[in-house]
């Protein structure tokens, strides 16, 4: 029998891969590999694929549309949660399942918030910076100017329940934290989102931008927090409008802020949350684990595997072609 031909340019790794190859021929090609990263246009992607005879597309930053969506493929696979690289409802009208990789992330993502919840309220960046800057003794000691309350006992509001927060409730409990949720698409979430707002001394952002919820955290919810409390958001940085979180630090309402996700990817120089000792930023590397690439192989080659096979997929996002 002839074996299908694969082009991968998302990043896979672990023993699904290697199940990967015995069912078809795969071209690995990771995008991540290359300094710097190689991602192909439709255009360019469209010409590989026609030129390998390749009718299975494992991807995860190339631009699936337009003419790649022209081609016999028979699964289009996206390692992302939601495949935005890919024009689905084109896709859709082709004929071609398009699967994807919800909550492939949701554990470094967790472990992430922690790390940045540790960080900011314990002091990490500038106790780090003192030592290595030769700042240790000056008017205070680092025992007085970096004392502060322990998150054990306190309360941590979740803003978003699905894979990620309820990745990161239990590790929050774990420490000894109260945890308290909110998420309209969430039975068991325990607040409405004002109410959490109030009561957390912990907020931290696990939502979707949609167009519901961009810029969802402005002035007026800043507002609504307790004095002292700390921002965290680990997940997109459209969920709060940045000017309003820069007044409620200025004002002193906010106690900090940690994030890892900034539009454009980065801050230019002279932004206002550069240059704080009470603000935390990580160049969007959350999901940045090895785990992740295992995880996420496993579940795009299980649904290759199916689809071959004839049977559904897990995670298809237009299961209706399956018909």
């Amino acid at each position: 029998m002839n074996r299908p031909v694969a082009l991968v340019t998302a990043p896979l790794r672990g023993p699904a891969l290697d199940e990967l190859r015995e069912i078809a021929d795969v071209e690995f090609d990771p995008w991540i590999e290359y300094r710097p990263i190689k991602l192909h246009g439709p255009e360019d992607l469209a010409a590989r694929l026609e030129a390998m005879g390749a009718p299975i597309l494992i991807c995860e930053a190339d631009f699936c549309m337009g003419p790649v969506l022209d081609l016999p493929l028979t699964v289009i696979g996206s390692t992302r949660g939601d495949p935005t690289n890919v024009d689905v409802e084109a896709a859709t009208a082709a004929g071609i399942p398009v699967i994807h990789t919800p909550g492939r992330n949701a554990d470094a993502v967790a472990e992430m918030t922690v790390a940045m919840l540790m960080a900011l309220t314990r002091h990490i960046v500038p106790g780090h910076h003192d030592m290595t800057h030769g700042t240790v003794h000056g008017e205070s000691l680092p025992y007085q100017r970096y004392r502060a309350w322990q998150v054990a006992g306190r309360t941590a509001g979740l803003v978003g329940f699905g894979a990620v927060g309820r990745a990161t409730k239990w590790r929050l409990e774990g420490l000894g934290m109260r945890v308290i949720t909110a998420d309209p698409f969430a039975a068991d979430a325990t607040h409405e989102l004002d109410a959490l707002l109030a009561e957390a001394d912990v907020v931290s952002m696990h939502a979707a931008v949609t167009p519901e919820t961009f810029g969802m955290m402005n002035a007026g919810k800043f507002a609504l927090m307790k004095p002292g409390a700390f921002y965290l958001n680990s997940a997109r940085a459209g969920l709060h409008d940045v000017d309003s979180l820069v007044a409620a630090l200025d004002s002193g309402h906010l106690g900090g802020a940690a994030l890892d996700h900034v539009d454009g990817e980065s801050l230019p120089e002279g932004h206002p949350l550069l240059g704080r000792d009470n603000v935390v930023l990580t160049p969007h590397i959350g999901g940045a684990t090895y785990d992740v690439e295992t995880r996420q192989t496993e579940m795009i080659v299980a649904d290759v595997k199916a689809i071959l096979a004839g049977e559904v997929p897990t995670h298809c996002k237009n299961p209706e072609v399956l018909t």
